[in-house]
């Protein structure tokens, strides 16, 4: 018997490379819009809009915070949708539109607006990707855990959806260098070039159209075998109850923690990572594109020896392993420089060595990503075993909730650096004082590699392997509650939570 043949559901036929494959393009619309707004927007408002670093950054991280408290909200409606498109669905086609007219027009700002003005547009345009991009990518991301229950399976399917992301975004990116926004031999072009960057948003907003609808459909087949919402009334202070509960899970808090530090560093390595490659390292887009390049390389290379550590060393020291060698390869050469033993900018021997830096960090990067979101998938029936419901939307839209929160912390912080050493406004590569971005790195270094060392110790408390999960599947499939049961599981079931108004359903375990 399988977990989905003791929820009540026909016997699922198996899942085929294609549905696979197309299932995982989905994230290529999510990272292609996350790559635009976290390496180009600041560059973009700050050097050729005009706007102050320090406004563009505060609105990035308003936008941020925003969308990590309509993430829970969106992820819990969706967990408790009735539809004859089940519960995801609606929502995923609902996004493909709105978020990619947004997308345009952010790339496309008016001309001749005061800076309080272009503030307020930039910031609706940003909060209305955000949502719509939550409406898409949380219920595709919740899928995974209904459209597999195997602990391996799982694995390579992400593997998959991370390549899909990463390549997605990187091509995107390679295009910008390439196509939109390529400097000319004349001097012409380049990032700092307006008229380029409508080229793009044209067909960024094309793109994530498209991608959004085929990857949708592509699951659509999946509707009659996905888990279906239960039938019941629920009042805001019954659903605070259930989401107190789902999220009182102790591997689940480790994993968000982690997140959480992670993402104020991903906020600030993303933010200020353009700005390191071309006054830092004063790499031309030429160079720039090339590194693209090596980046897809190093996700086929990371999605492809994923799913092969994991399943050798586990999940948790897979990601811990992979985390802490990409940490190592992003801080490395940074600190070499500081010190006076990197090669100098322009040479062969420099951009060589920064290629083999950058695909091994890529490699790990991706690898990290991959297992960190299987983890979390793991999850999904641990909680379903001590609160007798299926929360997946819930669990990953908190998990999104605490990251987005603090990744907008480290956007942030990446305004407030460029404005503390004095960061010119309209400057070119080759042109900006060494001993300012020498200041910029001193402060960088230690910040990031401090919440990256606290995001890699907690994933040690992270207790869910394989013999737990398999455990908490045989649980479901036999139907039976072990001691773990929570309280809160037993108060939603009493007639103090039912109430003569029925404001709550019973909640009794789903096998």
């Amino acid at each position: 018997m399988t977990a989905t043949d003791s929820a009540g559901l026909p016997p699922r036929p198996p899942i085929n490379f294609k549905t696979k494959a197309l299932y995982g393009l989905g994230a290529s619309a999510s990272i292609i819009k996350q790559r635009g707004i976290t390496t180009f927007l600041l560059l973009f408002y700050n050097q050729v809009v005009g706007l102050p670093p320090a406004m563009v950054s505060t609105a990035i991280m308003l936008a941020l915070v925003f969308d990590a408290f309509v993430d829970p909200l969106v992820g819990q409606i969706s967990d408790n949708t009735r539809s004859r498109w089940g519960r995801r669905h609606p929502f995923m086609y609902a996004a493909a539109l709105p978020v990619s007219v947004a997308f345009y027009l952010i790339w496309n700002p008016p001309i001749g607006w005061e800076h309080e003005a272009l503030f307020g547009y930039m910031l609706v345009c940003l909060l209305t990707i955000r949502l719509f991009d939550t409406f898409f990518e949380l219920p595709s991301s919740a899928l995974l855990a209904e459209l597999t229950s195997d602990y391996n399976e799982r694995t390579s399917i992400i593997a998959i959806r991370s390549f899909c992301g990463v390549a997605g975004g990187l091509i995107m990116q390679l295009l910008v260098y390439q196509v939109f926004l390529k400097k000319n031999p004349d001097g012409t072009g380049g990032l700092l070039e307006r008229s380029g960057w409508e080229v793009y948003s044209i067909v960024g907003a094309i793109t994530i159209f498209t991608i959004i609808l085929i990857s949708s459909s592509a699951t659509h087949h999946q509707i009659p075998y996905l888990r279906k919402a239960p039938t019941r009334k629920i009042t805001i202070p019954a659903m605070l109850r259930e989401v107190g509960a789902t999220l009182n899970n102790r591997s689940f808090v480790v994993l968000a923690i982690s997140g959480m530090f992670m993402n104020v560093s991903l906020g600030l390595k993303t933010a200020l990572e353009l700005y390191f490659n071309l006054y830092f390292w004063g790499l031309t887009q030429g160079q720039l594109a090339i590194m693209t390049v090596t980046g897809v390389l190093a996700s086929i290379i990371g999605v492809t020896l994923a799913p092969i550590i994991a399943g050798k060393i586990g999940k948790r020291y897979a990601a811990i392993t992979m985390f802490f060698g990409a940490v190592i390869a992003l801080l490395l050469p940074i600190g070499l420089r500081i010190i006076g033993v990197m090669p100098a900018n322009g040479t062969n021997l420099l951009f060589g060595i920064l290629i083999l830096d950058f695909m091994a960090n890529g490699i790990m990067a991706i690898m990290t990503g991959v297992m960190l979101q299987s983890m979390i998938a793991d999850v999904v029936e641990d909680s379903e075993v001590k609160t007798g419901r299926r929360s997946e939307g819930l669990l990953f839209s908190a998990d999104n909730l605490f990251k987005k929160i603090v990744s907008g912390v480290g956007v942030g912080v990446s305004g407030v650096l460029l404005t503390y050493v004095a960061f010119p406004q309209g400057a070119k590569p080759g042109a900006v004082d060494p001993d300012l971005l020498r200041n910029l790195a001193l402060i960088y270094l230690p910040t990031i590699g401090a919440f990256y060392a606290v995001a890699i110790s907690c994933l040690f408390l992270y207790k869910i392997d394989k013999s737990v999960h398999e455990e908490n599947l045989r649980i479901l499939q036999e139907g039976v509650l072990d001691a773990r049961t929570t309280d809160a599981q037993i108060e939603a079931a009493s007639p103090a939570a039912t109430g003569p108004a029925g404001d709550l359903s019973p909640v009794t375990p789903r096998p």
